[in-house]
């Protein structure tokens, strides 16, 4: 079946190829999604405690596989969809007759994840129309980071809000909501390079969370931010925390046992004995200049930089520059400007959708032993006096 008007309308919007900090400021290339799609937000219920535990490796692995299965869906449908990742969990924003699919695989994630790892995942929907209703804004706009790759770019407490309601105690999601029987499809789901090392050898990984304090304010505050960023660590592709250099294939056997149950929910040994002949070969391929092309595709594709309603990136730089930074977030919080949170670790953690080698993949970046979700838990702890509406 071809993809409505109304299906199309992230698809459709126009791609800005300006500086971040210009877009932000640029409200009319800002747009409003249509009322009848919804938001659907993933979860690793006690994530913090699970990464503190040692299960940080688990819980990025579930979120990716939140991010495949709806990125499938959507690719099947010709849609493109405004997606988040989120180091624990996952967001999206879905056209209605994607809905019911979208839901249907996520639960069936849900039940592999609690099955194969005894991680449960909470799964939410909550209607836009639900959100302008209640007086919430969400406002979108497309940005080309690279020349292979775009970036959704959200304003607006809309998110937020979603989010709040999915995780609140009296939300209950039940598989009545689900009317298919569409298959589980968690192919191009790729976990298989070790953790990664700063480009410099005396860098360190910074995962930073930014909320502006007042809505109206955001795209401001966001600037200013992002300025900062670009003033003390240079231009986005200069602080990536992923390079060639430093990419290693980690092949082992319980790498590949954790993708193979994150996918499958269940032990295939056809399936790891292929995977296993495919690492061992991988090795020499890149070597070959298609190899080496797709490996700085992965570098130009990683996903570093996500604005859902706040800023989340992951970025690498000296032990100084983060003092510099952490010194005017210090003031900008102080101010009442901002809440944000932060984690440093020694490298990145790098998880991959790959539909074909060809400029068809989408690398997910996340700091060590749960660098967004330590971030986050730092973040909380600053709101949890504020009303849950900011």
């Amino acid at each position: 079946m071809a993809a409505s008007n109304n299906d199309l309308f992230y698809s459709r919007l126009p791609v800005n190829e300006i500086p971040l900090g210009e877009l932000l400021m640029e409200e009319h290339l800002f747009y409003r999604f249509p009322e009848n799609w919804h938001v659907i937000i993933t979860d690793v219920e006690g994530s913090t405690a699970a990464v503190n535990s040692g299960k940080h490796e688990n819980v990025n692995l579930v979120a990716t596989g939140s991010m495949v299965a709806v990125l499938n869906i959507a690719f099947k449908a010709g849609v493109t969809v405004p997606s988040f990742f989120g180091g624990d969990g996952a967001t999206f924003i879905v056209p209605p007759t994607l809905l019911n699919s979208v839901l249907n695989a996520l639960f069936k994630h849900q039940q592999n994840t609690l099955r194969s790892f005894g991680l449960r995942i909470r799964v939410g929907n909550v209607p836009l129309q639900d959100i302008y209703a209640k007086g919430h804004l969400l406002l979108i706009s497309k940005l080309r980071t690279s020349r292979l790759f775009t970036i959704p770019v959200i304003l607006g407490d809309g998110l937020s809000y979603a989010e709040h309601i999915i995780k609140s105690e009296s939300y209950l999601f039940t598989r009545d909501e689900i009317n298919t029987n569409e298959d589980l499809d968690l192919s191009g789901m790729q976990c298989r390079w070790d953790t990664v090392k700063p480009p410099q050898n005396d860098d360190e990984v910074v995962s930073l969370l930014v909320l502006a304090k007042r809505n109206k304010d955001q795209a401001t505050v966001f600037k200013k931010v992002i300025d900062t960023l670009d003033e003390i660590y240079g231009a986005q592709d200069k602080r990536k925390p992923i390079s060639v250099p430093r990419l290693r294939l980690k092949g082992t056997i319980g790498k590949l046992v954790l993708e193979m149950r994150t996918k499958f929910g269940k032990y295939q040994p056809f399936y790891l004995a292929k995977v296993l002949m495919t690492s061992l070969v991988a090795p020499y391929y890149f070597k070959t200049k298609r190899g080496r092309n797709y490996l700085n595709q992965l570098v130009d594709m990683s996903d570093t930089l996500i604005l859902d309603g706040k800023i989340n990136t992951v970025i690498s730089g000296s032990k100084q520059q983060r003092e510099k930074l952490l010194n005017v977030l210090d003031e900008l919080e102080k101010e009442g400007i901002i809440n944000y949170g932060y984690y440093v670790s020694e490298e990145s953690v790098l998880s991959c959708y790959v539909r074909s080698l060809d400029e068809s993949h989408i690398h997910f970046v996340d700091g060590a032993k749960g660098g967004y979700t330590q971030a986050a838990g730092m973040l909380k702890k600053k709101l949890k006096n504020l009303p849950a509406s900011l």
